[in-house]
């Protein structure tokens, strides 16, 4: 695979860049998951999803040992996974994050997906992004209701 190529399946997204680990095995292109310690296969979600885990981890500040990815829940006797998930210090759902590969548009539909896995782990934010738009949600319990933000929400207090 050449740049052109690479750049085509794997664009420079709306995200902090950084030099994730790639290697070529069994005829596909790996990065390296710091968060599982272990290769995955590259596709256009993984690639978004690393995204958001270096830019958690390395510029924002929220501790490695309190992020988990595809972790599974069950929805309709359905099995789902979530992308990124976020505790806080007592191991409650903080942020969850939905990523979908960049070509995927953040709607309706991506939203209502979230929401599914929200209401499974009741989580205080939430992130839809594929890359290139990213929306902010806060869940307000007692009201049972969302609130477009403008930032992503600070780390959890820790300590």
């Amino acid at each position: 695979m050449n740049q052109k190529e690479f750049e085509e399946k794997y664009p420079p997204l709306n995200l902090p860049a950084f030099n994730p680990k790639l290697t070529w095995k069994e005829e596909k292109l790996w990065i390296f998951d710091s968060v599982r310690k272990k290769d995955l296969v590259l596709t256009p979600e993984e690639w978004v999803r690393q995204h958001w885990i270096y830019f958690l981890i390395e510029k924002q500040g929220f501790p490695k040992g309190l992020l988990s990815t595809e972790k599974g829940l069950v929805y309709n006797r359905l099995q789902k996974r979530t992308d990124v998930l976020i505790r806080d210090q007592n191991g409650n759902p903080y942020l969850l994050i939905e990523c979908k590969a960049p070509k995927i548009p953040i709607n309706q539909k991506t939203l209502e997906q979230a929401t599914v896995y929200h209401f499974q782990l009741k989580s205080s934010f939430l992130i839809l992004s594929n890359g290139f738009s990213h929306i902010f949600l806060q869940y307000h319990a007692a009201e049972n209701r969302f609130s477009q933000e403008k930032n992503i929400p600070k780390p959890p207090i820790c300590g």
